[in-house]
């Protein structure tokens, strides 16, 4: 396996990655995408392409210089839509003629407390929400799009974004943003929920895949590892919250500079966001409640 630390393709060059698969990274690295997005292509002829990108021209002109004779771009798959995975794919269908395929709307997929969160005024936070993503063709839980030679099942895997997808094919998971071998996740209520992903992670486990393609980073080759360690990070980070609550009530942001003490001080919005994401989670199992009306500055105490 590859060390994380290690990964340094080059930009916009297609590299073959096994099973019919070629990853191309594009030119947005940042705190939150690493060094980019991972755009994947699968198929020989027909090809799927799978989270296009960030609207970037460079990497559109990647994507199109990566299809060698006699190949075409047939299908277009979303995993979620963030300003760093899905604007692109409006411009590729139009070059294309492929349809785009998607769970649906950045805000479909939203749990009831989630939606009731955003109604109270808090905006998505952090990694930029792409408002303007409908896809041409929304995907429900479990349905197989077939291409030549290739067959994908979309499963529907919230907490990252209500909206998150993940493919399977060929013993590989295109895993998004849900897992990633580089950094945990982010989970930023209100369109990231805490509760659903660690469901989705346990639905991962029972896959078997072999390898996961993640949508930053390089490839995951020991699958149920990184979902053993994912689990169990946030199981210690919900232990050390529980810990905080013991001292006597406190907001999330409160709670994150306590325990992100390691943490540039640039990045605690984002941990505000994760703490404020156990919270939540925390209610659902009736281990804490808010003691103002649910919001991001509410205070939490365990019940």
């Amino acid at each position: 396996m590859m060390p994380q630390s290690a990964f340094n393709p080059p930009v916009g060059i297609a590299e073959d990655m096994g099973r019919g698969i070629r990853r191309i990274l594009a030119p947005n690295p940042s705190p939150m995408t690493y060094l980019g997005t991972n755009t994947y292509m699968l198929g020989e002829t027909g090809i799927a392409v799978i989270d296009p990108g960030p609207d970037d021209q460079s990497h559109l002109a990647a994507i199109l210089g990566a299809l060698g004779p006699g190949q075409r771009v047939t299908h277009i798959l979303v995993t979620h839509a963030h300003l760093d995975h899905s604007p692109l794919a409006a411009q590729l269908a139009r070059e294309t003629g492929a349809k785009v395929h998607a769970f649906g709307h950045a805000r479909d997929g939203r749990s009831a407390v989630m939606e009731r969160l955003a109604q109270s005024g808090l905006n998505d936070g952090g990694e930029g929400i792409d408002h303007g993503f409908y896809p041409d063709i929304r995907l429900t839980d479990g349905e197989v799009v077939t291409g030549e030679g290739w067959t994908i099942t979309a499963l529907w895997t919230p907490g990252h974004l209500g909206n998150h997808l993940c493919f399977q094919t060929r013993g590989a998971v295109f895993t998004g943003d849900l897992v990633m071998g580089w950094a945990s996740s982010l989970v930023s209520p209100p369109d990231g929920d805490l509760t659903d992903f660690m469901a989705s992670c346990a639905r991962l486990r029972d896959i078997g895949a072999e390898v996961f393609h993640s949508g930053h980073g390089a490839p995951i080759d020991v699958p149920l590892a990184r979902l053993d360690w994912l689990i169990s990070h946030r199981r210690a980070r919900e232990a050390a919250i529980l810990a905080q609550l013991g001292s006597g009530p406190a907001t999330a942001q409160e709670l994150a500079q306590r325990i992100y003490t390691d943490t540039p001080r640039a990045l605690l919005p984002a941990a505000t966001r994760n703490v404020l994401a156990h919270l939540i989670d925390l209610m659902g199992k009736n281990l804490v409640s808010p003691l103002d009306p649910l919001s991001s500055d509410a205070r939490f105490a365990t019940t």
